[in-house]
């Protein structure tokens, strides 16, 4: 059996090699047919500060999907092929910082901004730029969100020039609720969430799925704390343990998730996170063995969702990255990058406007993972993952995330018209 999976360990390997030389090859003989100027996407992200690990692993994934079109030839447009190119500003985490940036963007002429790990700078990016389109049309900016999941933002404060890629909080909680339903160990939960906005829409959000399925169960606890500022999270596993929560719900990402799971570990809490990123860049090495069983995730894709052409996908990732510390990649960022060049290849342009009206309803596949832009709201219909961690080589564990020795298995598949919620959303089109 070692012998046998040191063959297939070989065999995977080489696939990635040959992937990579085969993308590296496509990249450079497709060089010379990109010869436009190229199109630059700005990313304003947390580059530094509490959040810079899951800034710089937004800009792996978002440089894996502009590589990938640029290796394809670029972006074909009526003048022409034109390369994609990346450009990174520090947002720092802060708002003000982020709006400083897009004003550093606008004065390039950068027509896409892409955001994505903050809710509430999402929301303040989509003001100033409504505002940047109507009194300079002929600099208008395109807003590319990835992560960034108040439900708002494609409902009531919904935008035609903001493009969500990633499901939403409702969304996210609904697919969790799914399990939940099922899970009849559940009796007590206990609510813990980053104090602004999108952690107050976890919490309403939870309240009301488990009214509407599992009536039967308590709210033992309803808390919030500062966002990125809690280094130790002991106290909170404490109150959690005094609650006898048999279950918690929470939309912690980043430093304030792996923190929070490792505070759960040391403590030695033995109860459930249902979590929407405990899949997420360092919370499986941070639980080990105590978060077998016991953490549930969501996504739209992960590694172990299975099928040749999705685990071929993941190797070209894995090539392109190889540290077991980079071994963090997000499905449905490169896949904004992919779907944005069809956008522009279908307009024949790269003018905001009309590439906003081509990315209305279109729809993109890459093999393993259909998905379509609803033109309503904007909001990216595509199929989610539930998935529990285990240990990597259990059934359906192929592959473990960072080298940790821990993945995550499916629990539940939902394709894409599961997903889908109604919006409030009123667009106003130019």
């Amino acid at each position: 059996m070692a012998r046998a999976a040191a063959v297939a360990a070989a065999v995977v390997l080489a696939a990635w090699s040959m992937t990579s030389a085969h993308a590296a090859s496509n990249a450079a003989g497709n060089a010379a047919s990109a010869t436009g100027a190229p199109i630059q996407l700005a990313l304003i992200e947390g580059m530094s500060g509490p959040f810079a690990n899951a800034g710089a692993a937004v800009e792996r994934n978002l440089r894996f999907g502009v590589e990938q079109v640029n290796a394809q030839g670029g972006v074909k447009l009526a003048d022409g092929a034109h390369p994609l190119e990346l450009v990174v500003l520090d947002s720092k985490g802060s708002t003000e910082a982020a709006l400083t940036q897009l004003r550093a963007a606008t004065d390039r002429h950068i027509g896409y901004v892409m955001q994505g790990n903050s809710s509430a700078v999402a929301a303040a990016l989509i003001g100033a730029i409504d505002k940047q389109n109507s009194r300079e049309p002929g600099n208008r900016v395109l807003f590319l969100n990835y992560s960034a999941d108040d439900p708002a933002l494609t409902n009531a404060a919904c935008s035609f020039w903001h493009f969500r890629f990633d499901a939403h909080a409702g969304m996210r909680m609904d697919a969790l609720a799914d399990v939940i339903e099922r899970d009849r160990s559940v009796k007590k939960v206990y609510l813990l969430n980053q104090d602004y906005s999108f952690g107050h829409d976890v919490s309403s959000l939870a309240r009301s799925a488990l009214a509407a399925k599992r009536p039967d169960i308590t709210v033992v606890g309803d808390e919030f704390h500062p966002i990125g500022r809690v280094k130790d999270f002991a106290p909170y596993i404490a109150k959690i343990r005094t609650s006898g929560a048999d279950a918690v719900i929470t939309g912690n990402w980043g430093n304030d998730l792996t923190l929070l799971v490792k505070a759960a570990r040391e403590q030695g809490l033995d109860t459930k996170f249902y979590t929407f990123y405990g899949n997420s860049l360092g919370a499986p090495a941070a639980l080990g063995d105590a978060g077998v069983g016991h953490v549930i995730a969501v996504a739209e894709w992960h590694p172990n969702a299975g099928g040749a052409a999705s685990d071929a996908w993941y190797g070209a990732f894995r090539a392109r990255f190889p540290a077991a510390q980079d071994d963090y990649p997000v499905l449905r960022m490169p896949l904004m990058i992919e779907t944005l060049a069809a956008a522009m290849t279908r307009a024949g342009s790269a003018d905001p406007t009309a590439v906003a009206h081509a990315l209305e309803g279109i729809r993109f596949d890459n093999g393993f993972h259909g998905s379509s832009m609803r033109a309503d709201d904007h909001q990216l219909i595509q199929p989610l993952y539930v998935m529990e961690m285990a240990k990597v080589g259990t059934p359906g564990v192929k592959f473990d995330n960072e080298g940790s020795g821990y993945g995550f298995r499916t629990v539940v598949a939902l394709p894409a018209a599961r997903t889908v919620l109604p919006t409030t959303c009123r667009m106003v089109r130019p």
